[in-house]
């Protein structure tokens, strides 16, 4: 006992051959579970950039279109009261017509501005599309048919569901960018009547294409619904 006991008392000879370190063994990802994170976020990031453009569109609709639309159609209006206010006998002055005819000018320059940030906006979402689809081909090839025709990507529907599903999503865009041309024309004509320029704002404003199959109406329920942690501000 004692002499166990003195060994607590001084320092331990070192044994002559060092005890070898368990190293832990650190078990590397899967590359498949990698490639299921990839193509995951991959495809969240593109449903958000459709998102955006849809988002970007209806601002450049209601904000600028529609300020540019307004304010053509109340200069217009204008213009044509204080013409009604000239004798017969009267020719109407430069400084009463042409301040009103530059900013109508000005508006319909606006106008077809518009038209060309949607077209834009419209190739920009093509070019999501085809992203997607692409996606689903190389997801196809590292994961095979199945995971990408019956395997859920989040909840219930797989890849190929929100591929086929989202190629009709221009559609919609793109006779909405064909109505609002048509109104722009109707409006860009200085012999418009009042009446038919206010249906022509009302129209620009409703984008009755949209109101059931557009990105809000379609897709952001149905997003919240099918992915995981979707972002819904």
């Amino acid at each position: 006992m004692s002499k166990r006991l003195a060994s607590f008392h001084g320092p331990s000879t070192p044994t002559s051959s060092p005890v070898s370190q368990v190293k832990k063994s650190v078990t590397p990802a899967s590359p498949s579970r990698a490639s299921d994170a990839t193509i995951h976020r991959k495809f969240k990031t593109l449903l958000y950039e459709l998102r955006s453009i849809a988002n970007t569109w209806d601002d450049i609709v209601l904000l600028d279109g529609l300020k540019s639309a307004r304010t053509l159609v109340d200069s217009r209006t204008e213009l044509d009261n204080a013409l009604a206010m000239v004798p017969a006998d009267t020719q109407p002055g430069s400084l009463m017509i042409s301040p009103k005819l530059d900013v109508m000018d000005e508006c319909i320059t606006l106008l077809d501005s518009v038209l060309m940030k949607l077209s834009k906006l419209l190739r920009r979402m093509s070019t999501v599309l085809d992203n997607m689809e692409a996606l689903m081909f190389e997801a196809e090839r590292l994961k095979g048919f199945q995971w990408c025709h019956e395997e859920p990507l989040w909840v219930s529907w797989p890849i190929e569901k929100f591929v086929l599903s989202l190629s009709e999503l221009t559609t919609p865009y793109y006779r909405s960018l064909a109505l609002h041309k048509e109104l722009v024309d109707t409006l860009r004509s200085h012999t418009v009547s009042f009446e038919d320029s206010r249906k022509a704002i009302n129209q620009w404003v409703e984008q009755p294409f949209l109101r059931d199959d557009g990105w809000d109406a379609k897709w952001e329920d149905l997003c919240e619904a099918e992915v995981e942690k979707w972002d819904t501000r």
